[in-house]
Order: structure tokens, then C-alpha cells, then sequence
């Protein structure tokens, strides 16, 4: 497998913890795991930043000057896109859906401490023209703008997981049964499918969509697995018959709309673990998690690993 050009923007491996807290006042169940991805140190952590790693040395490579990516006023990628770009000196210009806040918090405030250019445009539907315009102003300026799609997820974005789960494996003694993580844009679930195969082939990964419904988000990860064989120098079709799982069943009212099940599984992890979950994605995967452990979906002699994907600047937002 070849080694896909990285900027390394963390010190490798995010910390894997027991969550016995939790496990003892769900009544007992799996041995629960958690993985640490919002304890990254690089600019409040996250699974973007592993995304970033390679993204942005894709962008060196090309001779880019300036990053360019949109999502919400809140977006964590918009977060960590802004901190690479401030990293490693580029200029950074975030297009974002919404009203321009007269307070700036959360991620918006760190965005602007950050140095970042923020344009707001009405909605999602304007987000990839307004960074197409952004990047046909910059190279009529003669600079070189560097497009990075939402979330970060493209299959070389998606390989950055390809080798966290490389990391997983060397950090447990035993492969986890079970990977359960939050899933939006679906990078961050086509690497982990594309790494267990190798590291962890008897791994079952489950997303838990915090937006699209899951035949949306099938596609849309499949899609990615489709372009990854090549990057990663395996056959053609290496991911073809892969099965990809996806739980919508906590979407609630849409994105970044909590729901009691997510509100609730924010207090538990917080009073039982002492480690924070966001509003918008890692509570609704939790979620998923407490209510599988509940319906006794799991066996007792099993491992659940739950990914903690970040986020956690969201609560201040």
C-alpha cells in the first residue's frame, strides 16, 4: 500500500478509554470503549483533522495559496480548515450558509480568530457556487485557490481513517465487535470501512447519520469507497460488495436539531465519563449507542468501540 502524502497536524494515536462509568449505569452490557478524536490537540480536535492531514498536503503539492470550503455558520471542517490554512500560512475563505451573527460563538468565533475570510450566502444551495466564485475571483487575481468539498469527504480525504483504524488495532489487543460513530458527509465512515478490512476484517462499523436518511448516505459513502482503491493502490472494485450500515433512526427534526434522546445521552456521558459530546453529530450517535445497548442488541462478552468524532466547540455556540 503506498504511503499518501501527509502533513502531520497531531501526534498519533488519539487515546482509546474504558467507559465503565457509563457501561455500570446502563445496567451493565458490552465492555464500551471510546475512542478520542475530540481530544486531538491540533485546534479542538475532531475527525476533520485527520481529513485535513492529507487534504491540505494535497493542496501544498498543487501550489495553492488559499483553502476554500463552506458549511454552516458552526461547521467543525470550517473550523479546522481555517486552523490549517493558518498552520501552515495559506489564506482561508469559508462559505457559509446563514446570517451573519452579530455575537460570534463557538466555531464562528474561532473561525475569525483564525484569520479566516467569511462569506454568508442564504443557503445550502449556494454553498459550492459561492466557493466556485471565490476561486474564479482569486485566479483572475493570479492566485492558486485550493476547493475543499464538505466535510472533507473525498476518497483521499476518506483514506485519512484508512489509517486510524490501522491505529486502532495497534492500540487494543483485541479488535472491537463493534465501531458506532456519527456520520454526516460520509468520509469519515468510508475509511473506517476501507481500514477494518484489513486491520480489522471481523470489525462491524455503524454510522449513525446526524442528517440524510440512510439509503441517501449508503450512496454517498459507497461512492467514496469506490474511488479509494486507487489511491490506496488496491484493485479496481477492491470495495465494490462491501456492506455499508447506516442508523437514521435518530435524525430527529434535521441537522443540528437536538432531540430528547440526544439531550439526555449529553448529560449521561458527561456525568458518568466526564468527556462531552456536541449537540449536532456525537449526541445523536451516543444516542444510537445507549438505545442498541438497551434493546440488548449486544452481547455481554462483546467490545463496542464508540468513535468520538469532536465537535464538543458546538455546545458553546
Amino acid at each position: 500500500m503506498p504511503t499518501l502524502p501527509m502533513i502531520p497536524l497531531f501526534p498519533a494515536p488519539s487515546p482509546i478509554q474504558e467507559m465503565d462509568g457509563l457501561r455500570n449505569a446502563l445496567g451493565g452490557g458490552p465492555r464500551l470503549l471510546v475512542k478520542r478524536d475530540d481530544a486531538l490537540p491540533f485546534a479542538f480536535g475532531g475527525n476533520k483533522v485527520r481529513k485535513m492531514q492529507l487534504v491540505a498536503a494535497d493542496a501544498i503539492h498543487a501550489g495553492a495559496d488559499t483553502l476554500i470550503t463552506s458549511g454552516g455558520i458552526q461547521s467543525n471542517h470550517a473550523r479546522v480548515t481555517a486552523a490549517a490554512a493558518a498552520k501552515l500560512g495559506l489564506r482561508c475563505i469559508l462559505v457559509v450558509n446563514g446570517s451573519q451573527p452579530q455575537r460570534p460563538t463557538g466555531n464562528a468565533l474561532l473561525d475569525g480568530l483564525l484569520g479566516a475570510e467569511v462569506r454568508y450566502v442564504d443557503d445550502r444551495s449556494w454553498r459550492a457556487p459561492g466557493m466556485q466564485a471565490a476561486a474564479d475571483e482569486l485566479r483572475k487575481a493570479g492566485c492558486k485557490p485550493y476547493i475543499i468539498p464538505i466535510g472533507a469527504s473525498t476518497p483521499l480525504g476518506a483514506c485519512g481513517f484508512v489509517g486510524a483504524a490501522a491505529e486502532v488495532r495497534a492500540q487494543l489487543e483485541t479488535p472491537p465487535d463493534v465501531i458506532l460513530h456519527s456520520t454526516s458527509s460520509g468520509g469519515t465512515q468510508a475509511g473506517l470501512i476501507a481500514g477494518c478490512l484489513s486491520a480489522m476484517p471481523g470489525t462491524k462499523i455503524i454510522g449513525v447519520s446526524a442528517d440524510e436518511s440512510a439509503e441517501s448516505l449508503e450512496s454517498t459513502i459507497k461512492d467514496l469507497l469506490r474511488g479509494m482503491p486507487a489511491l490506496l493502490g488496491m484493485p479496481k472494485g477492491m470495495f465494490d460488495d462491501v456492506r455499508v450500515t447506516v442508523d437514521d433512526r435518530f435524525v430527529g427534526g434535521g441537522y443540528g436539531v437536538p432531540t430528547d434522546e440526544s439531550r439526555a445521552a449529553i448529560e449521561l456521558l458527561a456525568r458518568t465519563e466526564a468527556i462531552f459530546l456536541d449537540p449536532t453529530y456525537t449526541a445523536k450517535a451516543m444516542a444510537g449507542l445507549i438505545a442498541r445497548i438497551r434493546a440488548g442488541e449486544f452481547r455481554e462478552d462483546q467490545t463496542i468501540l464508540f468513535w468520538h468524532t469532536g465537535g464538543q466547540v458546538g455546545l458553546f455556540a
